[in-house]
C-alpha cells in the first residue's frame, strides 16, 4: 500500500500550510487564539525538522497582516482571493519539491479556504493531514461538518502533537528534545472534544 494511502508522514517530503490567520479574524473565529497557539507549535516543529512553509493572507489590504503570535514575521506571505492557498506562486513552491508527499494543514476558515486547499492537493495527489486542533471556523457547526467532509474526501484528520509525534519518529533523534519541550503541555482546547462527543453517528 502506497505511504500516502497510509497517512505515514516523514519530513523531507513534507510541506506545512499554515491558511490565512490574520489580524481581521481574529474577533470572529471561534478558539481563534487556541488554534493560532497550535499553528505556532506546528511551525516551530516544521523549522525545527526542515520542513518547508507556506503561509498565505486572504486579501491582506482589508483583512490585515498575519497575527505576530503565529511567528510567520519572517517567512513569505502569498496574498490571495480565491479559497485556495494553491494560487500560482504556491504551485511554483511546490513544483520545486520534486518528493512532495504530504501537505500538514492548518488555519482558517475549515469549510472554506482549508476545505479547498485541501481538496485541491488531493486532486493533485498529495496526501493531506488536516491538523484539526489548528483549523477553526466562525460557526462550529461548518467546522464540524467540514472536518466530516474533508474524512470523506481522503483527508487525514489528525492532532497537532499525534502529526509532530509522526514526524520525528524516535525519541533518539537528537532534535527530539527540543521537541517534548514545544509538547510538554498539552495542545490548548479549541472547543474540538465538545464537538465530537455531540456530533451525530453520520458525522463520525
Amino acid at each position: 500500500m502506497a505511504l500516502a494511502r497510509l497517512g505515514k508522514v516523514v519530513p523531507k517530503t513534507s510541506i506545512l500550510f499554515l491558511c490565512d490567520m490574520q489580524e481581521k479574524f481574529r474577533p470572529n473565529i471561534a478558539h481563534f487564539p487556541q488554534i493560532v497557539a497550535v499553528a505556532a507549535r506546528m511551525l516551530q516543529v516544521a523549522q525545527l525538522l526542515e520542513i518547508p512553509v507556506v503561509v498565505t493572507e486572504q486579501y491582506p489590504q482589508g483583512l490585515g497582516p498575519t497575527v505576530p503570535e503565529l511567528g510567520a514575521e519572517g517567512l513569505r506571505k502569498f496574498p490571495k482571493t480565491c479559497f485556495s492557498m494553491l494560487v500560482p506562486e504556491v504551485e511554483q513552491e511546490l513544483g520545486a519539491l520534486p518528493h512532495l508527499r504530504s501537505v500538514l494543514l492548518c488555519g482558517i476558515e475549515t469549510q472554506a479556504c482549508i476545505m479547498s486547499t485541501a481538496l485541491d492537493a488531493l486532486e493533485r495527489g498529495l496526501d493531506v493531514h488536516v491538523v484539526a486542533d489548528a483549523c477553526s471556523s466562525r460557526s462550529q457547526v461548518d467546522r464540524l461538518v467540514a472536518l466530516s467532509r474533508l474524512r470523506q474526501s481522503g483527508a487525514l484528520v489528525t492532532t497537532s502533537e499525534g502529526l509532530i509525534l509522526q514526524l520525528v519518529r524516535d525519541a533518539a533523534d537528537p532534535r527530539f528534545r527540543q521537541i517534548q519541550k514545544l509538547i510538554k503541555d498539552p495542545a490548548p482546547d479549541s472547543g474540538l472534544l465538545s464537538l465530537f462527543l455531540g456530533q451525530s453517528p453520520g458525522f463520525s
